[in-house]
């Protein structure tokens, strides 16, 4: 299994969900290497999530915070279940590599580079003030459920004791009072123990919330320092997408005339070895030409032949005459 290469620390993204209201929080990544590490942030629903910064570089032995920050939201998702997924991608550069100079091809696994890959999953916390989380609620609950547990026991106890009259058994008062006060007590005790659980899960989200706050306050300080910067970043980002959309239209033109090349190319081919057809089936019609013209140079020409046969004709006619 191989190292990993940056430290996340928290290694979830936790939001503090409130309808129609900006929310933020920070992951610390930490470089414990001797090299220098470049990282960049991915995020399955980019128009929902602000990302800053979104690439970096971090020194050896250094660490390093970005801030991510969820739009507001009209409509909560069912159970506070939220499934969008962050990935952060980190690899080792050359000293002196800057911010402007890392981009998607930095990450590309090749030619053995090690490229590691860590996923955030998002987790949506209520806010401490929404119905939902509120201790009140909570609280009734409770006591709703130690009603029903006491009626229950009631119930219960009742049952017991008509059954042990119904068998003819005597049941001493005093000893139903005690069992009475037993079970009072017991009951007390359960709802002291509820109070105090509900003011340590009072105290857990106030300190939560404390965090959260101090979080956001660092994120905001990061962000205004880094505002410009990253708008220099977002700049090159872009002169360097429309760089590569200039290349791709270049190619897909290359590759359009390199196809009517290769056309032009079979076509001429194909007129070349008609062309050779067609000579030497010319060379051949010439050779027997030549041979018939050889043949009829040999001997006598027809009409001088046809002549001579004419004249003999006539004279033996003479002759016989």
């Amino acid at each position: 299994m191989k190292p990993d290469i940056l430290e996340m620390k928290p290694q979830e993204l936790r939001f503090i969900f409130e309808l129609k209201k900006q929310s933020s929080c920070s992951i610390q990544l930490i470089n414990k290497t001797d090299h220098h590490v470049a990282f960049k942030v991915k995020t399955t629903n980019p128009k929902k999530y602000c990302v800053r910064p979104n690439t970096g570089v971090i020194d050896p032995n250094s660490a390093c915070d970005f801030a991510v920050t969820m739009q507001a939201q009209k409509v909560a998702p069912p159970d506070m279940i939220c499934r969008d997924k962050f990935l952060v991608q980190s690899t080792f550069v050359p000293e002196g590599t800057k911010e402007e100079d890392v981009t998607s091809h930095t990450f590309t696994k090749e030619d053995g580079k090690t490229v590691d890959e860590k996923r955030l999953k998002v987790v949506l916390v209520p806010a401490p003030d929404s119905p939902e989380s509120s201790p009140i609620n909570e609280t009734s609950k409770l006591v709703q459920k130690d009603d029903a547990r006491e009626l229950k026991d009631d119930a219960v106890q009742k049952h017991s004791s008509h059954a042990k009259v119904d068998e003819g058994m005597e049941v001493p008062k005093g000893e139903g009072e005690s069992v009475e006060a037993t079970r009072k007590e017991e009951t007390m005790k359960r709802k002291d123990e509820d109070v105090k659980r509900k003011e340590e899960t009072m105290k857990r989200k106030d300190e939560d919330v404390k965090r959260n706050e101090e979080s956001v306050k660092r994120s905001k300080e990061f962000i205004k320092r880094n505002s410009e910067s990253m708008l220099m970043n977002d700049t090159e980002e872009l002169r360097l997408v429309k760089d590569l959309e200039e290349t791709k239209s270049k190619v897909k033109e290359l590759e359009s005339k390199l196809s009517e090349a290769k056309a032009t190319i079979i076509h001429l081919s194909e007129e070349k070895r008609l062309a050779t057809q067609e000579k030497h089936f010319l060379q051949g019609e010439l050779e027997l030409l030549r041979n018939k013209r050889h043949r009829a140079q040999v001997g006598f020409p027809l009409l001088f032949v046809f002549m001579v046969g004419l004249v003999s004709f006539y004279l033996g006619y003479l002759l016989h005459r």
